[in-house]
């Protein structure tokens, strides 16, 4: 059996830790910067005091053109702080994680923290083939924190995708 990998990423955005967490709560905003995620629909909308999680399900892009799907529970929703999930029992990727939403130092705008956890499909070997294809974990999170920030900050992504190359 493989073990379950782990990333952690850290990015600053100027801007307020509300504008951010309501941003990224509508889920349906995630793939906007979040390059392989497709979709991401919410299933009930019934809230923790409840007693009932909300489910979400993920659709993202996999090798060679198609796609992975999953259930996801939101465990813990902390108002401008903290979204934190589960993905549910069965699902083609087991994955939990967080996003953490911090005032940075010197009043300088928001760290946005997120911490991933997953078993790869397929073990080792699904993680080593996915590496193949040019989808390691901590470099794609790391992008999709890059491209969150330029969203944020600047209205849109900066891409060169369609540009004509210089000689």
């Amino acid at each position: 059996m493989s073990q379950p990998i782990k990333v952690e990423k850290t990015v600053t955005i100027n801007k307020p830790a509300e504008e951010l967490y309501r941003f990224w709560h509508n889920f349906g905003n995630l793939p906007r910067f979040m390059k392989h995620l497709k979709d991401v629909k919410v299933h009930n909308n019934k809230r923790e005091s409840s007693g009932h999680a909300t489910r979400t399900h993920w659709t993202t892009s996999g090798v060679l053109g198609g796609s992975v799907e999953w259930d996801a529970d939101i465990i813990e929703d902390r108002e401008n702080e903290l979204i934190t999930w589960a993905s549910v029992e069965g699902a083609d990727v087991d994955n939990s994680g967080s996003v953490r939403f911090q005032p940075a130092p010197g009043d300088r705008g928001t760290e946005v923290k997120v911490v991933t956890k997953y078993n790869p499909p397929g073990g080792a070997i699904g993680a080593t083939i996915a590496k193949l294809f040019g989808e390691e974990p901590e470099q794609q999170i790391g992008d999709d924190l890059r491209r969150f920030k330029m969203l944020m900050e600047a209205g849109e992504i900066a891409t060169t995708e369609g540009q004509p190359r210089g000689k």
